[in-house]
């Protein structure tokens, strides 16, 4: 992360600032633009074609996915001193000259479609987006139409350079349909490649800061904690997650910190080392602290809403979902280099049912 540019936060309220001027920037990645010839040096002797064309001197001009790549050279659209080469792994003499020129990509069969959106951030290379809840995220079987992915081809129209080949916003990571907040998607291969590598070392090495706000039921005994558990399918219920062992399940991790107490529940903020689905409900239930309104993991604990305020029963029934909002996205840029740091507040649904629970431990 550069040191001397600055951090910046997006709090919900007007627009955040721009990007940093070029010269806290490092050299943009381009979309590809007509042909590209290289030539191999002493130090790319040896190597595949594949990976010396997604190396980093050469993917900083070319700009695509290494996946992208090997397509792009099964098909034959490279050469190799005047030949066509369709083998990735061709290994390359010093002197050779690679002469590459990407097709343009293809329009997605994804049709675009006017939905609302809360624009965060947008560039040439990428989109934040602070999503509602309800709103899913990727088109799958039930939820053919009216997703995030059909609102962004809409919004960001001949923009979107290619993700894969094909003009579609690159998703490196999901929210459940009914969890709010920051979502990151990349506009072209370059960019999705930096923000899948990033969101894949999940911030252990790399600058990626990702933080929920979620309301728990129950009082906790310490002020924060940890849990590790492997996540894999329920055995018994597909649709769902559950604690693994090893074997059969991934490896999770999930930090959590507590914010404030109201009795019979608790607001909570998590940081995941992972990101597996329904992590942080499946953790949280797992310790016997349950989302509320979590209908999923937490059904067991709705006798538990008798103990809240009459205010806070109406607020729960009127939030009709889990108590989970992605409130903190950071990262940096993956052109740029330059440090973006976004924060969202609750919605007003989740609002209300803190500003409820407050309301009752005051009273």
């Amino acid at each position: 992360m550069n040191a001397k540019a600055k951090r910046r936060t997006w709090s919900g309220a007007g627009e955040p600032e721009p990007v940093p001027s070029p010269e806290l920037a490092r050299q943009p990645l381009a979309a590809p633009s007509g042909p590209q010839v290289f030539e191999v040096d002493a130090a790319g002797a040896g190597e595949r074609l594949d990976r010396f064309l997604g190396g980093a001197a050469a993917a900083r001009r070319i700009a695509l996915s290494r996946t992208r790549l090997k397509a792009l050279i099964e098909a034959g659209e490279v050469s190799v001193d005047g030949s066509v080469a369709r083998d990735p792994s061709t290994r390359l003499a010093e002197g050779a000259r690679i002469a590459f020129e990407a097709p343009p990509a293809e329009d997605s069969p994804l049709v675009g479609e006017d939905l609302p959106l809360a624009v965060v951030f947008e560039d040439e290379h990428l989109i934040v987006i602070d999503k509602p809840a309800g709103l899913v995220v990727h088109p799958a079987p039930g939820h053919a139409a009216g997703t995030l992915v059909n609102a962004l081809i809409r919004h960001c129209g001949a923009s979107l350079s290619g993700v894969g080949g094909v003009r579609r916003p690159g998703i490196v990571h999901r929210l459940d349909k009914d969890t709010s907040g920051l979502l990151v998607a990349a506009k072209t291969d370059a960019a999705h490649r930096g923000l899948a590598e990033l969101f894949a070392d999940h911030g252990r090495t790399g600058s990626l800061e990702r933080e929920y706000l979620a309301l728990v039921w129950g009082r906790f005994d310490a002020a924060a904690g940890k849990i590790a558990a492997p996540l894999g399918r329920d055995p018994r219920h597909r649709e769902k997650m559950a604690v693994a062992s090893e074997e059969r399940g991934r490896h999770a991790t999930t930090h959590w910190r507590l914010m404030e107490a109201f009795g019979p529940a608790s607001l909570v903020a998590c940081r995941l080392e992972t990101g597996r689905t329904h992590q942080i409900r499946v953790h949280m239930a797992s310790i016997g602290h349950p989302l509320l309104g979590d209908s999923v993991y937490g059904a067991g604990f709705n006798t538990k809403a008798a103990r809240l305020s009459e205010a806070a029963r109406a607020a729960l029934a009127g939030l009709g979902r889990q108590a989970l909002h992605a409130s903190i996205l950071g990262f940096e840029h993956p052109a740029t280099g330059a440090p973006l740091r976004f924060e969202s507040p609750p919605p007003e649904d989740f609002s209300h049912l803190l500003i409820a629970l407050r309301a009752a431990r005051a009273a």
